[in-house]
């Protein structure tokens, strides 16, 4: 996809969405680490049932400790994973009050080494936490970047490292959340919704579906 394409491509987005929003459930950045860790090989839908009991129990580190490794996963049990999830959760809420002073850090480093956070997980609370410009790369996202053309890769890292370059600055916040929505709900995986698509046009996708007549 050309250069003039993309940003007309993220002009239609604002247009259409012009301040979209993660649909993970969260009440501060720690509720949010504790989402996305929760959201891993889950759907956000499942996260959100889940969630609004144990945040309601233990918003802070120091609240998740209290409740301890059990209680938590009594409250995620209807989670994928969730043995290792509580664990982690724990895990990372003991670091956050023993290195952090109790604070979620606003480094991707920092992030990272905490128990259950990937790259991912960390550019989506740099982000929605923070209000930094990275691009959380998950399996929606990473199927628009390469069926459209936009940022073609064979890993999140290689797509995340092409789609840095090649969005426009003034693009850059709401991004990722503009295309992750575009392929949850448009560009989805087995028949994508090409008709009623309003950056069809602009997209490289050889097998677009069509209109039934």
């Amino acid at each position: 996809m050309k250069k003039d394409a993309i940003y007309e491509f993220f002009r239609r987005m604002r247009e259409q969405n012009p301040a979209p929003k993660g649909e993970l459930t969260y009440t501060n950045p720690f509720t949010l680490l504790v989402a996305v860790v929760l959201s891993a090989q889950a759907t956000d839908v499942g996260v959100n049932k889940a969630t609004p009991a144990l945040f309601a129990a233990a918003d802070t580190p120091e609240k998740m400790v209290a409740l301890g490794e059990d209680r938590v996963r009594d409250y995620i049990k209807t989670i994928g994973l969730f043995n290792s999830k509580a664990r982690n959760i724990i895990a990372l809420s003991r670091i956050l009050i023993d290195t952090y002073h109790s604070t979620v850090p606003q480094n991707r480093d920092d992030l990272v080494s905490l128990p259950g956070v990937g790259r991912k997980t960390a550019n989506v609370v740099l982000n929605m936490a923070f209000g930094h410009p990275t691009i959380a790369v998950d399996t929606h996202l990473f199927r628009v970047a390469n069926r459209t053309g936009m940022a073609r890769g064979k890993t999140p890292d290689k797509v995340e490292e092409k789609l840095e370059k090649v969005i426009p600055p003034e693009f850059k916040l709401h991004a990722h959340h503009w295309l992750i929505l575009h392929g949850r709900y448009q560009c989805v995986a087995r028949k994508p919704k090409c008709p009623d698509c309003i950056v069809r046009d602009l997209c490289g996708y050889k097998d677009k579906t069509v209109q039934k007549s």
